[in-house]
C-alpha cells in the first residue's frame, strides 16, 4: 500500500520528498567540505524537489543502512539518494548497505548511470552503485565527486519522476503518448 501524504501537503509534492546521505569518512570526520551533497541539494532544489534532509555518514555499512532505513520508514521521504562509496576500494560498501536496505532493484537505472558514465572515463565500470526500491522510497547510489554525482544525477532525472508515481501506487498506464 502506498504511503499517504503528510498532512496539508499534495500528493505531488510529497512525491518530491528528498534525503541526501553523503558516504565519505572524511567528510563525516570534518575534514572535507560535503560538495556532493550540497551539489546534488541545489540541482534537486532547482528541479523542483523538497529537500528535507541531508546527512554524512563515515564509509560503514551499517551507519549507511541505518540512514537509509530512517529516511525510507521513518522519514518517510520518496526518493534517497546517496553520494559516495559505490567503487571497488575496500572501504566503498554504500551499495552493500543499499542491497541490504531494499527488497527490490531497479537495475535500468543503474546500467542507464554506467551507459552514459562509461563515454566519459573508462573508470565508470568500476562502478558498483545500485538504484533500489524500500517500501515507497526510491534509493539511488551516486559517486562520490561533485562531477560525477551531478552527471549521473542527470541521466535519471527524466526518470526519476514517473518511477515515484509508480512506486507511490500511481494506477495510471505507462505507455509513452
Amino acid at each position: 500500500m502506498a504511503q499517504s501524504p503528510v498532512a496539508g501537503e499534495s500528493y505531488r509534492s510529497f512525491l518530491r520528498t528528498v534525503a541526501i546521505v553523503t558516504v565519505s569518512d572524511k567528510s563525516a570526520a570534518g575534514e572535507r567540505h560535503d560538495a556532493s551533497g550540497e551539489m546534488l541539494a541545489e540541482r534537486l532544489l532547482a528541479e523542483g524537489y523538497n529537500v528535507r534532509f541531508r546527512a554524512v555518514v563515515p564509509d560503514e555499512a551499517e551507519r549507511i543502512a541505518r540512514e537509509l532505513r530512517k529516511y525510507a520508514d521513518e522519514e518517510k521521504v520518496a526518493l534517497i539518494v546517496t553520494t559516495g562509496g559505490t567503487g571497488v576500494a575496500p572501504r566503498d560498501v554504500t551499495p552493500d548497505a543499499t542491497l541490504a536496505v531494499v527488497t527490490r532493484t531497479v537495475p535500468g537505472m543503474a546500467e542507464a548511470m554506467r551507459a552514459a558514465s562509461i563515454s566519459k572515463t573508462s573508470h565508470a565500470m568500476l562502478s558498483r552503485a545500485v538504484v533500489g526500491i524500500r517500501g515507497c522510497t526510491l534509493i539511488v547510489n551516486l559517486p562520490g565527486s561533485p562531477k560525477g554525482a551531478l552527471e549521473n544525477l542527470a541521466v535519471l532525472l527524466p526518470a526519476i519522476p514517473h518511477a515515484l508515481d509508480k512506486i507511490q501506487g500511481d494506477p495510471t498506464e505507462c505507455a509513452i503518448q
